[in-house]
């Protein structure tokens, strides 16, 4: 970006991705998310709290790895952690229907 701050998701969600170019990146992000989603639905299903803590350090830990050893960037969610983690979500989601792909063609990403 410009410099500027971002003002909305709409805006966030093309640099998101222009930060996410390298298929090994979105591939640990996916991982990453898929193992939070996991220890988090183990930690509520087990009433075993320590999970819901080893689902951040397992998401955040195969992200920013992408980020650091495959994209050499630094991560998105150090300047707008909220937005970062819809991101990440959405682009889980659109990597499990398969429809990542034609969302970089339509960014132009």
């Amino acid at each position: 970006m410009s410099g500027n701050r971002i003002q909305s998701f709409a805006e966030f969600w093309p640099y998101y991705l222009g930060e996410h170019r390298r298929a090994g990146t979105k591939a640990l992000h996916f991982i990453g998310t898929t193992g939070a989603l996991t220890l988090i639905v183990l930690a509520v299903l087990l009433q075993a709290w320590p999970l819901a803590v080893a689902s951040l350090l397992c998401g955040y830990g195969f992200a920013w790895t992408g980020h650091f050893f495959v994209e050499h960037n630094r991560p998105a969610t150090f300047q707008y952690p909220f937005w970062s983690l819809a991101a990440d979500w959405k682009m889980w989601g659109m990597i499990l229907t398969g429809r990542m792909k034609t969302e970089l063609r339509r960014l132009n990403v």
